[in-house]
């Protein structure tokens, strides 16, 4: 951060300063210690949502919305308390470039189509049966699963199961907010109507790390779904080795065509931290949110401890000082806006260097239930 000298509160200054705001005008020379700092400064905070409080909202919402009463998606998103000033709606802000919700479809239930320049991931929570519709391949889900919708197509959802369906939902939203990039689009018949077999993507990309070899040439989404069965394969194959000392077994979910990450903006990990795991500190600019799929554990962030156990969501903002511990096996889903930060060429990351790697733990967050 650039110093700030006792000179600028003098009065010749003050009263200049009002002066040419009156005009729209700003002096850089008060500005800029507060624009440009020696390092990231996030307004996102670190936070825990646990599974029984979204989970009980879910089924209070479930008795006043449904999606023929108007709206897209009987959804519940995790506003950060930190970015809650944004107007409007918080920016509908996690982290201070990403969105993420919960959202609940229930058997006989259509979410209609619609397409917008945000970029869209679901992991699969809970239930099975439901169905999403890309570009008009229906792809059915189940829990494990993650699936992609990159900016600009059509999709929406339908349930002719038996059980209710939540899923985890992630978009770009404050990112393309804050650049004024945001166009949407409501499909005109009410939902896409299928176009190729069901779950074409997946069945073509059955055989795992090997593509067809149409898909030589880049496409924005050749593989629409990715199977849990394949990601805690790949894990498996993984713990048989010494894990990351920071993200313990962990793999990336990538567009098979490129080689890039599955989503433009987002990239998506799923870790595997194995009973007793300890995990040493980093910090980078990217920031993250976990789902905790299966296990418990905690997170240490910036000192203060996050117990966390499954369905629970949490938030590790930019520049923050964060290790896990798995108090069983434990498997967390993580997205961040790591391409977003690598596209600026801004990203960095640095080691804890104290204390063998490991922060001292000062306080224990509290969460909120119902």
């Amino acid at each position: 951060m650039a110093e700030k000298l006792d000179f600028f509160q003098s009065s010749i200054v003050q009263d200049f300063t009002k002066d040419i705001e009156k005009y729209h005008l700003g002096p850089l020379w008060s500005a800029i210690p507060d624009l440009m700092h020696k390092q990231p400064t996030p307004q996102a905070v670190p936070y825990l949502w646990k599974a029984e409080t979204l989970h009980a909202k879910l089924m209070e919402a479930r008795e006043i919305f449904t999606p023929d009463r108007g709206g897209e998606r009987r959804a519940i998103y995790l506003q950060n308390p930190g970015l809650k000033y944004r107007e409007p709606w918080g920016w509908a802000s996690t982290t201070q470039t990403l969105y993420a919700a919960v959202q609940l479809i229930l058997p006989g239930e259509t979410a209609p189509s619609h397409r917008h320049t945000q970029s869209a991931l679901r992991f699969i929570t809970n239930g099975s049966g439901a169905y999403t519709i890309v570009q008009g391949e229906r792809i059915f889900m189940e829990e494990g699963d993650y699936l992609i919708t990159p900016g600009g197509l059509w999709h929406g959802h339908a349930h002719p199961g038996d059980e209710p369906m939540i899923w985890m939902d992630a978009l770009d939203i404050p990112t393309l907010y804050a650049i004024g990039g945001t166009f949407f689009e409501p499909y005109p018949d009410r939902i896409e109507q299928p176009e190729v077999p069901d779950n074409y993507s997946a069945q073509r990309y059955a055989g795992g790390m090997v593509r067809p070899i149409s898909d030589r040439y880049p496409k924005v989404a050749p593989l629409g779904a990715y199977k849990w069965s394949q990601t805690v394969a790949a894990l498996e194959g993984l713990s048989r080795f010494e894990p990351d000392a920071y993200d313990g077994y962990a793999v990336e979910y990538i567009n098979p065509s490129n080689g890039k990450t599955a989503n433009p903006n987002i990239a998506a990990w799923m870790h595997k931290l194995p009973k007793g795991f300890r995990g040493k500190a980093h910090r980078h600019t990217s920031s993250t949110i976990y789902q905790v799929f299966k296990g418990s554990g905690y997170t240490v962030i910036n000192g203060v401890r996050f117990d966390w156990s499954k369905g629970d969501y949490f938030v590790v903002p930019n520049w923050a000082w964060h290790e896990h511990v798995g108090l069983e096996d434990s498997y967390l889903f993580s997205i961040s806006d790591l391409p977003i930060m690598e596209k600026f060429e801004v990203q960095r990351e640095e080691i804890y260097a104290e204390n063998n790697g490991n922060q001292e733990i000062r306080d224990e967050f509290i969460p909120l239930l119902p």
